[in-house]
């Protein structure tokens, strides 16, 4: 009974017993620290996890402010990015950074795996490319467009649509070469119109068409990602227009998805240039290191 309360004593001052009969301070603490990380909307969450014999555990839920700073769910400051568990992550392999939806009471991870890191002498960088994130490499990826509006017939408002293809071959082919994504991602199109983000559909698959085609009109149109906008223009913006002058975006989006603009991950990304010309294959340049978060977690 005394060896029982002088355990407890010890573990509620934060020290390990050890089998020598020594006694340790728990590594409890966890630091993390974020470059580029996107602030969540809508109730949307980060959470952090510690993997610890193969199994998660969370190290808490946090959002970031407009200045990278780590905020509280409620908004309150986190100085330092400091989390105390009140669990030893001594043994801890992997940390795990995923976006929770807004309510979120489980203790299991999301599928939106957002950074990851393996833990070496306490500390560990937290990049996309780990396995236990996105785990691909997206700076090898590639996109071809043109600018065209085939879903209202030939030769009419060509400047007014975009399509994820190529016409290097002078035929329809595929225009992006992108890496599978895991669970919980999806790929978005998007073209910045006169400051504004417009949503070409999601997609999965860059030899098929999106998801959704809220601008287009009655014609159908290639079997490939893109958009016409030349209907139902978003408050703000009036279709037809000329979007050579603006900004294409290949965005990586989790799901669900906690806002109808892009997420950090911008893999491709690019001015069109203001004097485009429609039928005529452009590159979206690789926006991967430019764009992409990269955090640090320390276990103390």
């Amino acid at each position: 009974m005394k060896r029982s309360l002088v355990l407890l004593s010890l573990a509620t001052l934060g020290i390990a017993a050890c089998d020598n009969g020594t006694v340790e301070p728990l590594m409890d603490t966890l630091d993390l620290s974020f470059t580029g990380l996107d602030p969540l909307t809508n109730g949307f969450h980060y959470e952090g996890w510690a993997i610890i014999d193969g199994a998660p555990i969370s190290t808490g839920k946090f959002n970031v402010d407009g200045s990278g700073g780590l905020t509280t769910v409620a908004g309150a400051p986190i100085p330092g990015g400091r989390f105390v568990t009140g669990t030893d992550l001594m043994n801890t392999t992997t940390i795990v950074l995923t976006i929770e939806p807004s309510g979120d009471t489980d203790t299991t991870p999301a599928d939106t795996h957002v950074l990851a890191g393996s833990i070496s002498a306490g500390s560990a960088p937290l990049t996309a490319d780990h396995g236990a994130a996105l785990g691909a490499d997206f700076t090898t990826a590639t996109g071809d467009y043109i600018l065209a509006t085939p879903t209202d017939g030939a030769m009419n408002n060509e400047n007014s649509g975009i399509w994820f293809l190529s016409l290097a071959s002078g035929a329809p082919a595929v225009g992006l070469d992108l890496p599978t994504l895991p669970a919980g991602w999806a790929y978005e199109g998007w073209v910045v119109i006169d400051g504004q983000p417009v949503t070409t559909g999601r997609f999965t698959a860059v030899d098929m068409v999106d998801d959704a085609a809220p601008f287009s009109s009655t014609m159908g149109g290639p079997p490939f990602p893109g958009e016409d906008f030349l209907v139902n223009a978003p408050a703000g913006l009036t279709f037809p227009t000329d979007i050579a002058g603006g900004t294409a975006v290949i965005s990586i989006e989790p799901h669900p998805d906690d806002s109808d603009a892009p997420y950090t991950f911008k893999p491709l990304m690019g001015g069109i240039d203001a004097a485009a010309m429609d039928h005529v294959t452009y590159m979206l340049p690789n926006m991967t290191t430019a764009t992409f978060p990269t955090g640090t977690a320390t276990i103390r």
